[in-house]
């Protein structure tokens, strides 16, 4: 069995003990609480204090959960909304378009696949939810470097692989690619992160039309794509899509 960090299991008692009062407790309250001497509490909390976890009221000098815990459990709440809110409108998409759904979102360099529809046919799939794809090369990191500015910043950062002959890794030509993303409003990957497979995306916003995710979809470039270029009966069915889920997030028509 593996090991746990017993300071991190003192932080996150910290965390629920502050989380479950409806008044600030004092240094003296989350020792007694937990069991701790004062002097090892106060470290902890000065600490989460440092990190926003936790705030001191300056008058009494009592602890109350901070704001960066908001701001994360903000995060985490948009992005199981971006997902309730893309279900019906994804299984949509798969059916019209006869290819796999992928709803994704910024994370740590990369792109988190949230939400996977299969292709609606009888073929052996494998559920990627939770998957990382790359930034660079796939349709939904194009779409997102394009609208986002956190994850253009997070492109330039990233190592930037050529997975096949069509991989665009060159700064000045990806920053071409996102320019032409933007102008038409979609992003394509023809080979250049799997051979043989094309994909399609575009971006999501919310209430604040800020961008907040992308939604594409994926097949064999024979499906997917007509005399080399994408089909654009399919461009338009995943911009749909994107509105649809836009507009459900309440950032009305773009």
């Amino acid at each position: 069995m593996a090991r746990t960090i017993q300071s991190l299991e003192r932080a996150a008692a910290m965390l629920r003990l502050l989380a479950g009062g409806e008044r600030r407790l004092g240094l003296s309250d989350v020792a007694s609480a937990l069991g701790l001497a004062k002097g090892t509490a106060h470290g902890i909390l000065r600490t989460l204090q440092q990190e926003g976890f936790v705030e001191q009221d300056p008058a009494s000098g009592r602890y109350q959960l901070g704001a960066e815990l908001l701001r994360l459990g903000n995060s985490y709440l948009d992005v199981h909304e971006l997902r309730a809110r893309a279900l019906l409108w994804a299984d949509d998409l798969a059916r019209s378009s006869g290819e796999s759904v992928y709803l994704g979102v910024l994370h740590q360099q990369g792109v988190l696949i949230v939400h996977h529809v299969f292709r609606p046919d009888d073929s052996r799939q494998v559920l990627e939810v939770g998957a990382m794809q790359p930034l660079h090369s796939t349709a939904l990191g194009k779409v997102l470097c394009a609208y986002d500015p956190v994850a253009h910043s997070q492109l330039l950062e990233a190592e930037r692989e050529a997975f096949t002959v069509q991989t665009v890794t060159a700064l000045p030509d990806l920053e071409g690619v996102l320019d032409l993303t933007r102008a038409r409003g979609w992003a394509a990957d023809v080979e250049e992160t799997w051979e043989g497979v094309a994909s399609v995306a575009a971006p999501i916003h919310d209430r604040h039309r800020m961008p907040v995710g992308a939604v594409g979809i994926t097949g064999a470039v024979e499906r997917v794509c007509e005399d080399g270029e994408l089909r654009g009966k399919l461009v338009a069915a995943v911009r749909d899509c994107a509105r649809a889920v836009s507009r459900d997030l309440g950032a009305g028509r773009f």
